[in-house]
């Protein structure tokens, strides 16, 4: 028989964690990591539009200097992905208790209490300060002052029918801190580049959103989903094709060469696929279509490096 439940058992997490640190290990997604390529995505975009900005040294000293950018912002990513998972899930434990597909998620079930979660979010946010400290002082400035829509969106969707707005704004903002990281600044061509990470996750999320939309309807949790209904693929449409336009005034503004509107033709193909491929009444193809935007992003990261 077929579990409601998101949670899937069997995977690394049963096989190689010890028993006590699994239900950790779930709470922070550690056996999903799609969140994290999303929130990983822009920050490569940033950091390749600011290497362009100052120059695209080719010495072996500036590379390796790179290379540890994209490191310290995967590792960023990880920790700040989980922590906002944590947090999320604290907010939501008595909402996540009445629904089968999340009742058993570490907090709703007991497996954590809320004061471990707690100490659990704060170890994370640690982490992620440790990252922020090895950074310049204009980044860990955008890091500090992004804390506030962290901290907040598990609040918009029981006040807004836009939650994936706020998500939008928290989940691109490694398009900002990315190019300060190189370029000790904050320029147009990465606030652009936000602008167009924000209506990417407009799409993509509203498309998660569509597995939710009968449980959060009874629980009476609002999204674009429930907002949208029918309507969805042509908003997906609008999202999608304004994503792609900003991501192409973004690669002028920074003056990258002609492979990067080779390489958005490839985004381009995707977003229609997506569109077209996914029917918002089957939650295991919205799951799959969703997770495809791991690819999408790292294909506009891969555009704007190879100009």
């Amino acid at each position: 028989m077929t579990s409601a439940s998101d949670i899937r058992t069997g995977n690394w997490v049963d096989r190689r964690l010890p028993a006590g640190w699994r239900p950790y290990a779930r709470l922070a997604r550690l056996d999903r990591p799609i969140g994290t390529w999303l929130l990983y995505g822009p920050c490569l975009w940033g950091l390749a539009l600011g290497w362009q900005a100052v120059g695209a040294p080719a010495s072996l000293t500036a590379s390796m200097e790179m290379l540890g950018f994209v490191v310290l912002f995967g590792i960023g990513a990880l920790a700040m992905r989980g922590a906002g998972c944590t947090v999320n899930d604290l907010w939501d434990r008595k909402l996540d208790a009445k629904v089968a597909r999340t009742a058993d998620r570490p907090i709703a079930s007991g497996a954590v209490s809320v004061k471990a979660a707690l100490v659990f979010t704060a170890a994370q946010m640690l982490i992620g300060l440790l990252v922020l400290l090895q950074l310049n002082w204009t980044c860990f400035l955008l890091g500090v002052l992004v804390l506030g829509l962290v901290f907040s969106y598990p609040l918009a969707k029981r006040v807004t029918d836009w939650p994936q707005a706020v998500l939008g704004l928290t989940f691109n903002w490694g398009a900002l801190m990315g190019y300060a990281a190189v370029a000790d600044s904050v320029a147009w061509p990465a606030v652009v580049a936000y602008a167009a990470g924000f209506f990417w996750t407009l799409g993509y999320d509203t498309i998660y959103a569509h597995q939710d939309k009968e449980d959060d309807a009874i629980v009476g949790v609002r999204s674009s989903a429930l907002f949208l209904a029918e309507k969805t693929k042509p908003a997906l449409a609008a999202f999608y094709g304004t994503t792609l336009g900003l991501l192409v005034l973004s690669a002028w503004l920074a003056g990258l060469a002609w492979p990067v509107y080779a390489g958005l033709v490839l985004v381009a193909g995707h977003f229609v696929w997506q569109i077209r491929a996914v029917d918002i009444d089957t939650p295991e193809l919205c799951l799959a279509v969703f997770k495809s935007n791991r690819d999408a992003g790292l294909l506009v990261a891969l555009a704007f490096a190879l100009g």
